[in-house]
Parts: structure tokens; C-alpha cells; sequence
């Protein structure tokens, strides 16, 4: 019945007469415009590429977390994560007299590899379902995150893009990446476990059609390869071991509501890769115990769906104000073992008059583990004979757990962001066995 209610709300959105009425503007959503760069205008260099159709965005991330106490190991350990990231276009409609063509083009490098959320906060027995830093994984490596021709039809009210891509240049935009708890980072579509986030690549092309000022439609098919994020496959155009395809489709609003913009989605992800059971055998008892091992899905399905909408409007600056985003995912507990996900937070721009540039930011993620993982775990403590879970061969069974952070970020110069926090995990990756733990973070963002 709630998804039933979400599309109709998607559908009176569309119709909205306060759609068009005024400018949409995200700055309060967390869609700030790119800020003045370290490096300025290089003496001429970067206004002449923008003069050429070529721009760009060059920046630096570092992630910094500290487990304060509690966790599966107290052992004080301070874990740090970097990377740098290029993402540029080339705009190809000058020599190709191609109407708004382009090519779309991201190159992340990682470093340090250091996960403070598998070193000490959760128990290493059990899969992970949240992250103390959101930008790890990948190992330290360079690789292309997407390599794509774009261009657009019908008067730009279509865009087509083909090419090796990334679903975050096409879905679920409407929640940034402000956090760095990895579940209060954008929307939840990730959390179907077949496709990846921002620095990895696969084959695929999608089709975005604005129905309206306001609502914009969304598909793809897009390579499922769970090869993908390996490091042979960093700069790769090869779809060996690609197991299938993801057929995606979202539908996105961004209205102006009471004066106030906002981003809705609902979307779908299906795909015809075979997916392990999480407990069931080919023979229909428990897969570790079955001799053709565990059962495998032809067919899966995904949904996941987000809200981002400004409340409140400051009386002298219309880029200050208050916004809230709620965002879940609803996958097969078969084969995923984050079975549900609901995530909610509160920002503010500019809350001081000194400060109208700073955020703050508040969360909360609860977290559903998957009642076929929890299964398969209470299973292989059955066969083993273990029931002490302080014995190293124990598998610890997953249920909820809830996660939270907050956070204050401010520039002290243009080019500069520095975001120090407080994170919060009730019965990290779902075991009550583990203690409650505090994470100290710091995150820092440098614009070239």
C-alpha cells in the first residue's frame, strides 16, 4: 500500500500546477554551485578550455575516522582514506554539429585504504551494511569511473548517453553525498548489490525524458559484471565475466511546493544475472549441506525511493534555510542481505548570520538484515555444533541495527571545506553482541 501511495504522490507532482511557477534552485537541498577554486583562473587556462567547451571540476577528499569507544574491537585506532577526483565534459556540438553533444569523462585516484567501520566498529564474521567513511573501497587504485557520449533531442527535453558509465551520472540524484557515513551518502539504489557507486564502470546506455517541466522519466541497460570493481578491470573496456543486464527505471519530480523546491524518485531495478540464494540449496533444503551447492535466482528485483525538501527559507537569503531527506530500499532477502533500508536526515544552511556559507546536518539509517542470511548463519552454527559466539568459528546472526551522524562543516576559505562529526552505531552490521560505538570523523574537501 505505501508504494502505491508513493506513485500516486509521484503522480500528482506531475500535475502539479506549482511546478513551473518559480526557478528551481537546490542550493538548500545540499546542490551547491562549484566554489571558487585553489587554483583560480591559471593565468588564463581554464577560461580558455571553458572557451573550447572543455570544463571540469578537479577535487581532493580525505575521510578521517576514530573509533571514541565501544565497537567489536576497543583497540583506539585512527583510520584515513584519500582520493582525487577529475570529472570533466567536452562539448562536441562546435566541430560535429551535433545538438548538445558531448563526451562525459571520471578518473578517481584512492589511496590508503584504511576502513575504520572493518578494523574495529563491526564484527568481521558478518557482512558489512554501513561505512565510517564512505569514500573507501577499491583498494588504493586509479581507475575510470565512467567514459560516455552524451547528447540530447527533442529540443533537450531527451537525453541519451551511451558509452562506459556510472548510474549516479543518470539515477538517483536528487540526496548528495554530504555525509560520511556511507548510508546518510545520496539515495540507497547501491544497496541492490548489482551495480556500483561513483568510481567504477560497466557498458550500458540510458534514456532521460522530461514528461514535464517538472517530471523527468528514466531507463537504461546497463552490463551487470560483479567483476566490475576488481583492480584488472580499473581501466578495462572488457565484459568478460559479465553475468547479464540491468534494466533500471526511476521516475524523478522536482517541484516547488509552498514557494519551496524539492526531488522525489521512485525507482526499479530488475535484472536477469543469477544471484546466489543467501540459504536455500538446489535441492530445496540448506545450501551449505547440499551437494549442488546453493540455489541460484534467474530474476531479481530492487526498489528503492527518496524525498529531498526545503522547509524553510531564510527572511534575507534565499540560499539559506532548513531541508529534510528521507530515502529506503526494498530488496530480495533471498539473495541480498541488507533485506531493508530507511534512511532520514535534517540540514541547514546557514544557520548564523556570521556563517551562511556553514551546514549542519543530522541522520539516522535503520537497517533490516535479511532473515535468509540470518538463516544460513544460525544453520552453519548448527552443523558446526559452536554456540559460543566468543569462539572464533561462530557465525553471529544479523537482525537491525541503527546507525546516526552529525555533523558541522564550514570554509574557511573559498576552496576549502573542513566537516568534523560525530557518528553513532546501535549494534553495528545488526549483531547485539557487539557494543554500541562512537566514531569521531573529519572530513576535508579541497576544490582545484
Amino acid at each position: 500500500m505505501k508504494y502505491k501511495s508513493m506513485l500516486c504522490a509521484l503522480s500528482l507532482l506531475t500535475f502539479s500546477p506549482l511546478s513551473a511557477a518559480q526557478e528551481w534552485s537546490g542550493t538548500v537541498l545540499g546542490f551547491e554551485s562549484p566554489p571558487d577554486p585553489v587554483l583560480g583562473d591559471m593565468y588564463g587556462l581554464r577560461k580558455l578550455l571553458n572557451d573550447n567547451g572543455f570544463t571540469y571540476n578537479l577535487g581532493y577528499l580525505n575521510e578521517i575516522g576514530w573509533n571514541g569507544g565501544g565497537g567489536y574491537n576497543h583497540a583506539s585506532h585512527v583510520a584515513y582514506i584519500d582520493q582525487f577526483a577529475l570529472t570533466f565534459n567536452q562539448d562536441l556540438s562546435r566541430w560535429t554539429n551535433i545538438p548538445d553533444a558531448r563526451i562525459e569523462a571520471n578518473i578517481v585516484n584512492r589511496n590508503h585504504n584504511d576502513d575504520l567501520t572493518t578494523r574495529r566498529v563491526q564484527d568481521p564474521r558478518v557482512n558489512v551494511n554501513d561505512l565510517t567513511q564512505e569514500s573507501w573501497g577499491g583498494q588504493s587504485i586509479t581507475r575510470l569511473g565512467w567514459l560516455t557520449f552524451a547528447r540530447s533531442f527533442d529540443d533537450r527535453r531527451m537525453t541519451w548517453r551511451i558509452g562506459m558509465m556510472n548510474k549516479v551520472q543518470t539515477f538517483d540524484q536528487i540526496i548528495p553525498c554530504d555525509f560520511q557515513m556511507l548510508s546518510q551518502c545520496g539515495g540507497k539504489s547501491a544497496n541492490s548489490l548489482t551495480w556500483n557507486n561513483w568510481n567504477v564502470h560497466t557498458w550500458g546506455t540510458t534514456l532521460e525524458y522530461r514528461l514535464t517541466p517538472v517530471v523527468t522519466l528514466k531507463g537504461g541497460v546497463m552490463e551487470q559484471n560483479p567483476d566490475a570493481a576488481s583492480r584488472h578491470h580499473a581501466w578495462s573496456g572488457s565484459t568478460r565475466r559479465s553475468k547479464g543486464v540491468l534494466l533500471p527505471v526511476e521516475i524523478e519530480a522536482r517541484p516547488i511546493i509552498n514557494g519551496l523546491p524539492g526531488a522525489y524518485n521512485l525507482g526499479v531495478v530488475f535484472t536477469n544475472a543469477p544471484q546466489t540464494d543467501l540459504y536455500r540449496g538446489r535441492s530445496g533444503g540448506a545450501g551449505a549441506s547440499d551437494p549442488g551447492g546453493y540455489e541460484k535466482h534467474n530474476r531479481t528485483g530492487f526498489l528503492y525511493a527518496g524525498l529531498n525538501q526545503q522547509l524553510t527559507r531564510h527572511q534575507d537569503d534565499a540560499s539559506r534555510g532548513l531541508s529534510t531527506s528521507f530515502s529506503m530500499s526494498l530488496a530480495d532477502q533471498r539473495t541480498n542481505y541488507m533485506h531493508s533500508v530507511y534512511a532520514a536526515s535534517l540540514r541547514y544552511r546557514g544557520l548564523f548570520d556570521a556563517r551562511p556559507e556553514d551546514w549542519i546536518g543530522f541522520g539516522l539509517t535503520w537497517t533490516d538484515m535479511s532473515n535468509q542470511y540470518a538463516r544460513n548463519q544460525r544453520y552453519m552454527n548448527t552443523i558446526s555444533g559452536i554456540s559460543d559466539y566468543n569462539d572464533a568459528a561462530y557465525h553471529p546472526v544479523p537482525g537491525h541495527s541503527l546507525n546516526g551522524e552529525f555533523y558541522y562543516r564550514f570554509r574557511p576559505v573559498s576552496w576549502l571545506e573542513l566537516q568534523p562529526g560525530l557518528q553513532y552505531w546501535h549494534r553495528p552490521a545488526g549483531i547485539s553482541h557487539t557494543q554500541d560505538a562512537w566514531v569521531t570523523e573529519l572530513k576535508t574537501v579541497v576544490t582545484f
